[in-house]
């Protein structure tokens, strides 16, 4: 096994400059190359590095250990990652929940024909988050989960939001419900719907003239996005959408209530608060990356999930200096 893990980057938006400065934290990794469907020439202006066209991916066999892909899950992803999978190992983000079993069937073919490992669906809902309900339900498993988002913008609602007529910019925050949230840390199970756990919150900047009670009504009454929350719409101006809304913060806890065999209440609960979630899901990406190399060397293939790797393998120190250190 050498010593410095190349990675290559598919895809350079948030996510993949997330994951390039990720990699200079690293020092037992290097960029080989970032592949766009973009003008490689002029990205790599921005980059400062190799960037080619996705289409000469091939010509970087051997050349490559393990490919972070950082598109999106809607049609990115379904389509790159099976394609990739034959060629690299390869890690992604892919976060549709519902649609995961069949994405690592699909995968796990490919991965399982090229002699590859493919980790799939990783970063921190799914990835960390998912690692967390499991441990906890192995633990109490007379219990129940409660998983919160937020507060944070959700980049698929504010791209939802967008798309109003008569919209200019916008963006949505996910915010849980704090009195449900003390109930359930104060021992309680209650059954939840959507709109009891969290809500909307969107600044709206609108086109000179526009309706805003209509962009307010198409808003809250959009199926699948706002329909089932509690939503806010507020108007404000370009500027003060500039200066106090255009960073990417998140984050979330997941939460267990449950009871042990003498009737005890037990809490778990592990929680992220992020000022970017794409930094921050490119640095677990990034970690799933050596994971996957680790894999790889150790004979294995196919796709996986964060449940069939081991902890270790996420770390650059070896196995006796984890136990050393942090046992």
């Amino acid at each position: 096994m050498t010593s410095i893990i190349k990675v290559g980057i598919v895809g350079y938006g948030n996510l993949g400059k997330g994951v390039q400065q990720a990699i200079e934290q690293n020092p037992d990794m290097e960029l080989a190359a970032i592949f766009t469907r973009r003008d490689p020439q002029q990205l790599a202006e921005i980059t400062g590095t190799v960037t080619e066209h996705i289409s000469a991916a091939e010509q970087y066999i051997g050349k490559i250990d393990v490919m972070i892909l950082c598109g999106g899950s809607a049609t990115d992803l379904p389509e790159q990652t099976p394609q990739l999978a034959r060629l690299f190992n390869t890690v992604d983000s892919f976060d549709t929940h519902a649609k995961i079993p069949d994405f690592f069937a699909e995968v796990d073919k490919a991965a399982q024909e090229g002699g590859t490992v493919s980790v799939i669906s990783t970063g921190w809902d799914p990835g960390m988050f998912s690692m967390n309900r499991l441990l906890m339900q192995s633990i109490l498993p007379e219990g129940e989960d409660y998983t919160f988002w937020g507060t944070g913008v959700s980049q698929g609602h504010s791209d939802a939001i967008r798309r109003v007529p008569g919209v200019k910019a916008g963006v949505q925050y996910t915010v849980p419900v704090q009195e449900v949230i003390d109930s359930i840390r104060g021992g309680e199970t209650p059954q939840l719907t959507t709109r009891e756990k969290h809500r909307r919150e969107c600044y709206v900047v609108a086109e000179e003239g526009a309706d805003r009670e209509a962009i307010t009504r198409s808003i809250v009454e959009m199926p699948n996005y706002f329909a089932d929350y509690d939503t806010t719409v507020n108007f404000i101006s370009e500027d003060e959408l500039a200066a106090k809304h255009s960073g990417m913060p998140h984050g979330g806890f997941v939460i267990r209530s449950g009871r042990t065999g003498g009737g005890s209440k037990q809490i778990a609960e592990f929680g992220l608060k992020l000022d970017s979630n794409p930094e921050f899901t490119a640095s677990v990406l990034v970690a799933y990356a050596r994971a996957a190399f680790r894999l790889k060397h150790e004979g294995h293939k196919g796709a996986k999930t964060v449940f069939d790797i081991p902890l270790g393998h996420l770390s650059p120190k070896s196995a006796e200096t984890l136990r050393r250190e942090l046992l």
